[in-house]
């Protein structure tokens, strides 16, 4: 039986065609932005999160059910406006040719030049997730505005209200040949990363970014790929436990653990085990004093994602792990309104549990442990590249051995999640946890073709190279032939 057409996913995928090809004619007639006009872009996204933050306060709380309004202004408003701050103060500098060397030298000296220009790719399409709607996208824009493109935003269909706030903001302030949202489902998402865009951005699940990579490859469409993975936690034995669980849990209830960035499994000697319990269980109580009406601690963002970490558990506990559950008021959380799951320790976690096989998405930690650190760095290298490492404690020689021998798409060290808040530092995966990287400058170049230019001599010194190859061509190639 054929599927019926839903009129509201074709006119999504018209729309969207028009759109491009508006953008990328737009692109061809006018040329290359100013810095002015690049800046302007930057301050009116400023201005827009600015004059509409407590709209996308309520539109993020309506689609997560719970979620703190402090956080969200946090992570999802200031945590935007900072890259958009710092691109429009960087960018005059970011946009400067930047002189290379040229070879051989003596080529120079007779007045060759080589230069790199930076060189707006054009088109840019930006898909985005549910967890952080606004800060994700802001963030993918900033750069893509910086190096001079146009945007066109797939934003997630999960987060319904904040998606329908984002096209509407964003129309007040923006024509569309600047940026346009795209509002759809899967079926629209499918459609979007076929596009023939000049670069497309996605941030997501790993396996949804198989499928992105495929449809983009049809368009060769470069791709930046921000996926995610099984992060690891490292407690070494010189690691203060109050203050590394305290750190370790913030990251781990942080939007109740739905971040790409989140500790996913957490590796420990066995004589830490109890204390790293004790800690986590204290810092938990002291952060979330209560958990089933806090407004503070998240909600996950649907049943399907609420039964899926539920069923993490379970599985683990049939097959034999402790199951810690932290729920310091001793709450009942069979009825709520909402769909809350208490931190949850997984002790003694096994590879044939499913919450060591796939990412979490949740406030639920299983807990390994090793005798020497080189157990840790065997089991971290047997899985997937992961987007993340973590690293805590005070031995210098664990924590070389573990940024040297093991591959993650960043680290941070006594803390989790904090390197993605460096504006200055570069922000990706490495294979199955993402391709290419975003953020400050990285984002700038990524966004950017860089155009390599090369200036002749006007002399006709190299005229030696043209054929007949005599003796003077013979030695200037006898001379490139020495070790």
């Amino acid at each position: 039986m054929n599927k019926p057409v839903e009129p509201a996913i074709e006119e999504a995928k018209a729309r969207m065609r028009t759109v491009l090809d508006i953008q990328k004619r737009t692109n061809v007639r006018k040329g290359p932005p100013s810095a002015a006009l690049r800046k302007d872009r930057l301050t009116r996204c400023i201005t827009l999160l600015l004059t509409h933050q407590d709209d996308f306060v309520s539109a993020i709380q309506s689609d997560f059910g719970t979620r703190s309004r402090d956080m969200t202004l946090l992570t999802d408003v200031a945590a935007a406006i900072g890259p958009l701050k710092q691109a429009r103060a960087e960018l005059d500098g970011w946009m400067k040719p930047r002189k290379r060397k040229v070879t051989p030298s003596a080529l120079g000296l007779f007045g060759a030049k080589a230069e790199v220009r930076y060189q707006p790719k054009g088109a840019v399409g930006v898909m985005t997730p549910w967890n952080f709607p606004v800060q994700l996208a802001m963030d993918a824009i900033a750069g893509a505005f910086a190096a001079g493109n146009s945007v066109m935003l797939k934003p997630s269909e999960f987060t319904p209200a904040t998606s329908a706030l984002l096209a509407e903001t964003f129309d007040l302030y923006f024509d569309e040949e600047e940026i346009a949202v795209i509002l759809g489902g899967p079926d629209v998402g499918a459609a979007f990363s076929g596009l023939p865009f000049d670069h497309l951005i996605f941030t997501g699940a790993t396996s949804v970014g198989r499928h992105v990579m495929r449809a983009a490859a049809d368009n060769l469409t470069p791709v930046t790929l921000e996926l995610g993975g099984k992060s690891p936690v490292v407690v070494g034995r010189s690691a203060d436990m109050a203050k590394t669980a305290a750190r370790v849990m913030q990251g781990k209830t942080m939007n109740a653990g739905q971040i790409c960035l989140a500790p996913d499994y957490l590796l420990a000697p066995q004589e830490s085990v109890a204390g790293f319990v004790d800690a986590a269980k204290a810092s938990v109580a002291k952060m979330y004093p209560t958990i089933k009406d806090n407004g503070d601690y998240t909600a996950m963002i649907n049943q399907r994602h609420f039964d899926r970490v539920k069923g993490l558990i379970a599985d683990a506990k049939a097959k034999g792990a402790e199951v810690i559950e932290i729920n310091p008021a001793g709450e009942d959380f069979t009825q709520q309104e909402h769909r809350k799951i208490p931190p949850t320790l997984i002790v003694g976690a096994t590879d044939d549990m499913s919450v060591m096989q796939e990412e979490i998405f949740g406030p639920v930690l299983p807990i390994r442990t090793y005798t020497a650190l080189d157990e840790t760095i065997t089991e971290i290298n047997a899985r997937p590249r992961p987007l993340a490492l973590y690293y805590f404690g005070e031995d210098s020689a664990e924590s070389e051995a573990l940024l040297s021998r093991t591959h993650s798409g960043g680290v941070t060290i006594n803390d989790v999640i904090f390197h993605f808040s460096m504006d200055d530092l570069p922000f990706g995966g490495v294979g199955p946890s993402g391709i290419g990287a975003y953020h400050g400058h990285r984002g700038f170049l990524e966004f950017s073709h860089e155009k390599a230019i090369y200036r002749q001599i006007s002399g006709e010194l190299l005229a030696m190279l043209r054929p007949p190859y005599g003796e003077t061509f013979k030695k200037q190639v006898a001379a490139r032939l020495k070790p």
